[in-house]
């Protein structure tokens, strides 16, 4: 079983030439293109298999400020506009709203941590609650125990990760861009060290501007070029239930595990951090960049399997742009979920919340959450080479900032007042090493 996901149609034809080509289907890369539409210039969006089939419609549908590192913050809010204004602007709907997420707690340690947190985020008009123990008993009724306190996040949300995306994508079209789907991007030429065209299974787009936005496999894209990008993937499992289970809240977060109302009345079942990682050459290349990140967060983190060798999105082999690449032969990441953490996960939720014992299992599935040492994405145009823009890492965060992050790189691209500051996003700070910077949320 797959996550559930709207299909929609690929334009019929692919161009000679565009202003910008932008490389995968996710939420950055529909985001970036959708906002570069708007602007009217011509882009085309490249995806290898379907809009948003991998981590784009696999993750919770959060879009939340709340615990956001400090550099992620800005660009949180933005997005939470900006996912708001979609619905307008499109006139579909993407099932957004701001249902308010709600953090509960029995950890002394971990209630001190929110609580620091919501001084920093009210310093930075942000509005968060602090929750009492009555008021967290209050909230969090529906679990039936009692609880220490917690948070809720009044203006955060949901969106639904089964059509937002490609909701996105139709708006694309409809501002005169290209989407085409099952249309890998084998590669980029360069004419004197610059960006000149990029070489697709179907043809080569002629173009000055590229952005890859291709999520887990970014890397290996960018080690055709001798672009050095530290990224590695952990594989989490995730579920959903059918509708029927009463009188939840809309999206619950516990150390025990964390759920989502989803647009068709089921929830999404998940332990947050809980992932199984899965040894790939990449991982070994890049393992003295991610001790920090793995000393911080270790105890969420079990073996895994050979999952990211039979997939190839974390390779270091290199491959000719008149050959089959390793994104044709697998057009979707779609890796096998750990059937254990799905039963713990299950039977953690109904103890949490009774009312889930009411409701069948409806969808299982795993997909690949790619990060960078620090926890924080790297957007931005690569030095090496002008008019390549890497947009990549978002690190289990892409799916909640990427309207804003879509928007960011379209202010760069077009030379506009960038939303927010680029600068915390660079990817030349990731030469620097993340010790004492990794995010911790």
């Amino acid at each position: 079983m797959n996550a559930p996901l709207m299909h929609i149609e690929s334009s019929p034809s692919l161009p000679r030439e565009a202003d910008v080509v932008v490389i995968g289907g996710g939420v950055v890369g529909v985001f970036t293109s959708y906002y570069l539409a708007r602007r009217g210039l011509k882009v085309a969006l490249l995806e290898k298999g379907r809009v948003a089939a991998e981590q784009s419609s696999r993750n919770w549908g959060w879009c939340r400020q709340q615990n956001r590192d400090a550099r992620e913050l800005p660009i949180a809010t933005k997005s939470l506009d900006l996912w708001e204004r979609l619905a307008h602007e499109t006139g579909e709907d993407t099932g957004f709203h701001r249902c308010g997420l709600l953090y509960l707690s029995n950890d002394d340690n971990e209630l001190a941590g929110w609580a620091k947190w919501g001084d920093f985020a009210r310093s930075v008009g942000v509005t968060t609650h602090m929750l009492n123990a009555d008021q967290a008993n209050e909230r969090g009724m529906a679990t039936g125990r009692k609880w220490k306190g917690g948070v809720f996040s009044p203006t955060d949300g949901t969106a639904d990760p089964s059509k937002a995306v490609p909701v996105a994508a139709r708006a694309i079209m409809a501002a005169g861009g290209t989407v085409h789907q099952n249309c890998a991007a084998r590669g980029i030429e360069l004419s004197a060290g610059r960006v000149d065209g990029v070489v697709t299974e179907a043809g080569t787009i002629r173009t000055k501007t590229a952005v890859i936005a291709g999520g887990a496999w970014a890397s290996s894209f960018c080690n055709q070029y001798g672009i050095r990008f530290p990224q590695a993937s952990v594989r989490q499992s995730i579920l959903a239930v059918a509708p029927g289970a009463a009188g939840l809240p809309d999206a619950l977060h516990t150390a025990l595990v964390s759920l989502t109302r989803r647009g068709n009345g089921g929830y999404t079942l998940a332990i947050s951090g809980r992932a199984r990682v899965d040894p790939t050459p990449q991982q070994f290349r890049f393992g003295r960049e991610f001790l920090p990140m793995f000393a911080r967060r270790w105890r969420s983190l079990a073996p895994g399997a050979f999952e990211g060798l039979r997939h190839g999105h974390e390779s270091l082999a290199k491959w000719a742009l008149d050959q089959v690449t390793p994104m044709e032969l697998n057009r979707t990441l779609n890796p096998r979920p750990d059937m254990g953490q799905i039963r713990l996960t299950h039977r953690r939720a109904c103890e949490l919340l009774p009312e889930l014992r009411r409701v069948a299992i409806s969808n299982v599935w795993a997909g690949y959450i790619d990060s960078t040492p620090d926890g924080v994405p790297a957007i931005g145009e690569v030095d090496a080479i002008p008019g390549f823009i890497l947009a990549a890492g978002f690190s289990g965060h892409g799916f909640g900032i990427g309207p804003g992050a879509g928007h960011m790189i379209a202010d760069i691209i077009t030379a506009r007042a960038p939303i927010v500051d680029p600068r915390p996003y660079r990817p030349e700070r990731l030469k620097m090493g993340a010790w004492g910077k990794v995010a911790e949320f």
